[in-house]
């Protein structure tokens, strides 16, 4: 069974070496917002990248080498994955657009060495300026890639927000889906910074899923019915709260309305033609959990990904979890490990 990893991390190859990327990296951070980036030097003498908010408590390490086409087409073998789509890990919501340019140029050229076994999404400041507009469409239409990545804030403002409105006009005419990638922490985030895992991992999750419902409950997709988002992290544990956030009328006469009882066909619609999920590293959250949201939300709208090279470990479990784990049918276990990937972004496979 052909698998397609949607979630492989892609960063330049030469990250530590050409000071003018590693700047334009480090530079964009919002040091005023409480975002520190550093480099280090590992004991192995490998170099690492470090974002810290607030200082000391680290959110993102990018380890020098592990980003190479090399790599990832060795892991790839390893772990029985055919195919791979890079994005950009995270940082995508700082970057400017002279290095979001190097780096879709580096990603097109990983594509080409890769033998049509890894593809790429274009990583764009998501502003709608002229500019911005224009490398979009120069690495869809030259560089041939195979959808966009966004992150499911910049600063304080959800992808809801009117500011993005005129750039996901044209993601929708140009027909390319939408991988929202998590941020490194959700925009209230004082509550989840104590403790590494509730920061790292429950942050993420907390930031999607409210990305996710904002998505819904805004309209956006009436205005813009052609967008398709793909949210990592499960949408933040979304089929958990697909029912609950789906609007009910009441059957009693009620003294006051404290919910909003309308819509909820509407939000129905938008799960199933505009909301996918990334499963992201499927084998970390439990066999019972991921069979839910398939029969939830149901097998045709999540796609398989291992945020490698987080944890090398997590593309040969995940793969090895959803081929002998999960108790689905065949044929929606072909959809999860290939067939959704193919459908949504296109794939020559």
């Amino acid at each position: 069974m052909t698998v397609v990893d949607i979630n492989i991390h892609h960063l330049p190859e030469d990250l530590f070496t050409n000071e003018k990327i590693l700047g334009g990296f480090l530079d964009s951070a919002p040091r005023g917002f409480g975002e520190i980036a550093r480099v280090i030097t590992m004991e192995s003498g490998k170099k690492q990248l470090i974002l810290e908010k607030p200082a000391g408590f680290q959110n993102l390490n990018y380890v020098e080498g592990d980003y190479s086409a090399e790599a990832k087409l060795a892991a790839m073998d390893e772990a029985g994955v055919d195919y791979g789509i890079m994005r950009v890990p995270v940082w995508q919501e700082w970057l400017g657009l002279e290095t979001c340019k190097a780096v879709n140029d580096n990603a097109a050229d990983i594509v080409s060495r890769s033998g049509g076994r890894l593809f790429a999404t274009a990583c764009v400041p998501p502003w709608g300026g002229r500019e911005n507009i224009y490398e979009l469409e120069r690495s869809v239409k030259e560089l041939g890639a195979v959808g966009v990545q966004l992150a499911c804030h910049y600063g304080q403002l959800y992808l809801d927000d009117e500011v993005f409105e005129p750039y996901l006009k044209v993601i929708e005419k140009l027909d390319i889906p939408v991988i929202v990638h998590h941020t490194p922490l959700p925009v209230e985030y004082k509550s989840v910074i104590d403790y590494t895992n509730l920061r790292r991992e429950y942050g993420r999750i907390i930031d999607q899923g409210i990305a996710v419902g904002r998505e819904l409950f805004s309209g956006m997709f009436d205005r813009m019915p052609g967008l398709r988002f793909i949210h990592t992290m499960m949408g933040g544990n979304w089929f958990a709260n697909t029912a609950l956030l789906t609007p009910h009328a009441t059957n009693k006469t009620e003294a006051m309305q404290r919910l909003d009882p309308t819509g909820g066909e509407k939000i129905k619609q938008y799960l199933d033609e505009n909301i996918f999920f990334d499963m992201t590293h499927p084998h970390s959250w439990g066999k019972d959990q991921v069979e839910a949201a398939l029969k939830i939300n149901g097998a045709d709208h999540y796609l398989f990904g291992s945020s490698f090279p987080v944890f090398y470990s997590w593309m040969g479990q995940g793969v090895d979890f959803v081929q002998n784990e999960l108790e689905i049918s065949d044929a929606d276990r072909e959809l999860v490990l290939s067939g959704n990937a193919k459908r949504l972004f296109n794939l020559p496979i």
